[in-house]
């Protein structure tokens, strides 16, 4: 399953984290990249790690947990196999999560069987003894839990077992290296009732399971971490010696000394973008009116819902979700059962009660065609794991001031069948029912629920939308957040139609499908939404389904003004227009003609990573870590250290060869310009080298394997960097240099709509460009010196059309740097000129025009505009240069020559 871009950011921030925590103390790497925020350690003991992603009810928390393993062992565990804790917070979510985790068409077991190659072993904490020996470092080891059954109370006197001595495990102890058992449990005298235990077994290491996952400092995940932030959890986390502890939740805890560490947060916007959830939810009010009637009320909605979703292609079976009251209430679970098959003539079949003693969803499949289910009715307990993206309709019958689990049952009704945004319009959203003497509170106590469900005040106020006529239809709100307003879409032209019957648009073509919203209304009538263009396919569906005579006549003029608006509006590039190809920097060798790029440059001298020495230095005294010096600067040095977070055992280390390390690294290194046949040597030499030290062991070699695999990263980068380097000076600036440096008309880069598809963010502010080449402008902020800059380009006589040059995803136009990592430079802004002429502005602030990075970025500026014989200008701009300009003094200059 292909993650969404808020989770592949999620995930990319976890990894950034934890490499910075190689390096730092988790307070520093947090500091540094949530710089407003403090980091809060709970305790000595928990001195590692520990960081919370908030992602919304219905943004996949989940999956992102299952992905964050790999991350983990990759940038932090130094481990091939970890050994993971997944804590959940009930024991219904640890039977579901230990089936999705242990089925391999699950996205969860998928995540970690591509990370691990497939090994990977699942268990329930409860079934520990199914554990072999050989499955910790050989096997991902997950072991899901709720965190209840690490407390030792009177309630829990069964999961005591997990700290008594088990026989079972003796063999998993006796694998571990005697480091390992320093810090563990040790058997005493109250202990020498448990089973096997002897007065001559007290001071031992206690075979318990929380031992075991102690000596191997398990990766923690939490699953919804609201309620795992007190003293008593700490306490208990503690004794298991975790390595990191990553929560994933809705609802983190913001207590000032107790709260999480929230290191990335992803708002509705982002789901609603993504087509992960339904918004805005609408809600009326029933206050006036009987329980009956609510109910009435929410059968007839999810009637009407299922009969618009006849027209959807994927298959939907809108379900009711309703929220009785408990047995001391009016409305209870059997009242309102009987009250839907007696009243309302609602089969028995298509309801289901979800209760603590009834579990009348079990096994089974909700998004099945052939399930019958239509309405749910519960208390409470759906709350625990419960998903199914049917829900489209919440119906509480509880008073306001007893509803305190409509968090969780609201969040059932968010989720969006199929991630998909749906073609009738009505489907988009969600409903919400209420009954209560003080509807105000009732819809106060909704907000409430959002904000605990992981949305913010602003969104909760575009989220909630009173239905007042009770009709459900959604008619298009152009100032929703979420809709098809705001400054995001300004320029797109939006016509609504009033049809009779409901058109049916799955005749016309995809693209023009993905323009129109269907809103359905209680009397037959259709609204039709068109943003774009209108066909003439389209023209002729809306104009069969418009009344004739004038009516038709107004409906068919108002498409031409729509078309002749759309037309208006487009961008240059809409148009047909064409911006004019950007000669990029090539390189003439032996009569051939190349782009110029950092990898050229080193194929071209050569590349050869055995033309280096293959020298690292292995720090054997103390503290143990390998040692490389940059460009052979003994005063540049680099040291990489073995993580030591996790237990790697000793086991068949005697059985590994220096030929099999090898292998191991050259599998571990990537680097896709030095070839297996070269690596190989290169990485044979290097183990050589380090062997030939007597001070140096295989198994010292195999232990730190992953810090060597780094260290041996860097230095081919080192060298690769230098190769780069002296061929970029060379071919620059060297004379008589056999490489030559030129513009061809072989070699240029076009802007066109296929490759500017625009990345968030996009630019929001009050003005509108009127010379910019596209519709769409991205990553230019509503105000600062860089919008100052772009603004003077957009009302700047000599510039016909400018573009937002594209630096996300390594897109848009580039000039070549001498890095290997970072070898491209993609200056700000491209202008066509009304002489033919292009000019090329790259802004900087006053706080960076002076360092290397910018004094290289100008070099190739003009060293590239110097080569185009007066075709093409550069300039970078600052907002006060050394002779007193301004920034548009600067452009003017370069304008003139």
């Amino acid at each position: 399953m292909e993650l969404k871009k808020y989770q592949q950011d999620a995930l990319a921030d976890v990894s950034e984290f934890l490499t910075l925590c190689r390096e730092m103390p988790s307070e520093n790497a947090f500091a540094q990249m949530q710089p407003d925020t403090g980091y809060r350690k709970p305790s000595e003991e928990l001195n590692i790690p520990y960081v919370c992603v908030r992602i919304p009810t219905g943004g996949g928390k989940t999956l992102l947990a299952a992905h964050s393993v790999s991350c983990a062992a990759r940038d932090y565990l130094d481990t091939d196999f970890p050994v993971v804790l997944w804590l959940v917070p009930s024991n219904p979510i640890k039977a579901q999560t230990v089936s999705a985790l242990n089925n391999s068409r699950h996205a969860y077991r998928q995540a970690l069987d591509s990370a691990f190659k497939r090994e990977v072993t699942v268990i329930a904490v409860e079934n520990f003894t199914q554990l072999k020996p050989q499955d910790f470092g050989s096997t991902a080891v997950v072991v899901v839990s709720t965190l209840a059954n690490f407390r030792i109370d009177d309630k829990n006197k069964d999961m005591r077992k997990i700290y008594n001595h088990n026989e079972y495990l003796e063999a998993h102890f006796a694998r571990l290296p005697e480091a390992a058992h320093s810090g563990l449990e040790q058997i005493a005298e109250q202990d020498l009732s448990e089973q096997g235990l002897q007065p001559s077994s007290i001071g031992k290491t206690k075979c318990s399971f929380a031992n075991l996952l102690a000596a191997y400092r398990p990766l923690v995940i939490v699953d919804e971490a609201h309620n795992a932030r007190t003293p008593l959890t700490f306490d208990t986390l503690g004794r298991l010696k975790p390595s990191a502890i990553l929560e994933f939740t809705a609802t983190p805890n913001t207590d000032a000394k107790f709260g999480s560490n929230i290191l990335y947060h992803v708002g509705a916007a982002a789901l609603k973008a993504e087509n992960m959830i339904k918004l805005p939810i609408y809600v009326q009010d029933h206050s006036s009116h009987n329980w009956e009637e609510i109910v009435d009320a929410a059968v007839m909605q999810r009637a009407d819902l299922a009969r618009k979703a006849q027209m959807e292609q994927e298959y939907i079976r809108p379900v009711v979700l309703f929220q009785a009251e408990n047995k001391n209430g009016t409305v209870r679970v059997d009242v309102l059962r009987d009250y839907l098959i007696e009243k309302l003539n609602i089969a028995a079949g298509k309801i289901a009660v979800v209760t603590g003693s009834q579990r009348e969803l079990d096994n089974i499949d909700l998004l099945s065609p052939q399930c019958p289910i239509e309405y749910v009715i519960t208390v409470e307990a759906l709350k625990e794991g419960w998903d199914c993206p049917f829900a489209y309709v919440f119906c509480s019958l509880q008073n306001v001031s007893s509803a305190k689990d409509a968090e969780q049952l609201l969040g059932r009704v968010l989720r969006m069948p199929y991630a998909k945004k749906r073609l009738v319009e009505d489907l988009n959203c969600a409903y919400a029912h209420l009954q209560s003497p003080r509807f105000g509170a009732a819809a106060a106590m909704l907000a409430d629920k959002l904000v605990d469900m992981g949305f913010n005040h602003l969104e909760i106020a575009k989220m909630l939308k009173p239905d007042v006529n009770g009709s459900g239809g959604t008619v298009p709100d152009q100032n929703d957040l979420f809709g098809t307003g705001g400054k995001e879409t300004s320029a797109q032209t939006v016509s609504i139609f009033e049809l009779t019957g409901s058109p049916d648009v799955a005749a016309l073509s995809q693209p023009q499908r993905e323009k129109i919203r269907l809103t359905i209304l209680k009397d037959g009538s259709t609204l039709l939404q068109v943003s774009g263009g209108i066909d003439e396919e389209t023209c002729r569906l809306i104009l069969k389904h418009t009344p004739g005579g004038k009516q038709r006549a107004s409906a068919a003029n108002q498409i031409k003004i729509h078309n002749e608006k759309v037309e208006l509006a487009k961008s240059p590039a809409e148009k047909g227009e064409t911006f004019p190809a950007i000669p990029q920097l090539c390189l003439v060798h032996q009569d051939e003609l190349e782009l110029f790029e950092a990898d050229t440059l080193a194929d071209i001298i050569g590349w050869n990573i055995n033309d280096y020495p293959a020298n690292i230095t292995f720090n054997t005294e103390g503290d143990r870590f390998f040692k490389i010096d940059l460009d052979g600067e003994t005063d540049k040095e680099v040291v990489y250290r073995t993580a030591n977070q996790t237990l790697e055992s000793n086991d068949g280390f005697l059985e590994i060869t220096a030929d099999d390390l090898v292998r191991w690294l050259a599998g571990k290194i990537e680097h896709p310009h030095t070839p297996l046949k070269q690596m190989l040597p290169f990485l044979r030499r290097i183990v050589d080298n380090l062997l030939s030290n007597p001070e140096n062991s295989l198994g010292d070699l195999l232990h730190h394997k992953f810090a060597l695999s780094r260290a041996i990263s860097g230095l081919i980068d080192s060298y690769r960097n230098q190769a780069v380097k002296e061929g970029y000076r060379q071919t620059l600036f060297d004379d008589d240099s056999e490489w030559n440096a030129c513009l061809s008309s072989e070699f240029c880069y076009s802007f066109h709509p296929e490759n500017y598809a625009p990345v968030p963010p996009l630019y929001k502010g009050q003005y509108r460009f009127k010379k910019h080449f596209f519709n769409e402008i991205e990553n230019l902020k509503a105000d600062g010196e860089e919008f100052e800059c772009a603004f003077y380009l957009d009302n700047l006589k000599e510039v016909k059309y400018w573009i937002r040059n594209p630096d996300k995803n390594k897109r848009g136009f580039w000039l070549p740097l001498s890095g290997v990592r970072g070898n491209r430079f993609f200056p700000d802004f491209i202008c066509e000129l009304h002489d033919g002429r292009l000019l090329v502005v790259e802004y900087k602030g006053d706080n960076l025009s002076t360092n290397d990075d910018s004094k290289e970025k100008a070099a190739i500026g003009r060293y590239w505009a110097a080569k185009s014989e007066g075709k093409c200008l550069f300039v970078m701009a600052v907002q006060q240069d050394e002779h007193g300009r301004s920034m548009q003094q600067q452009i003017q200059a370069v304008l003139k020559g």
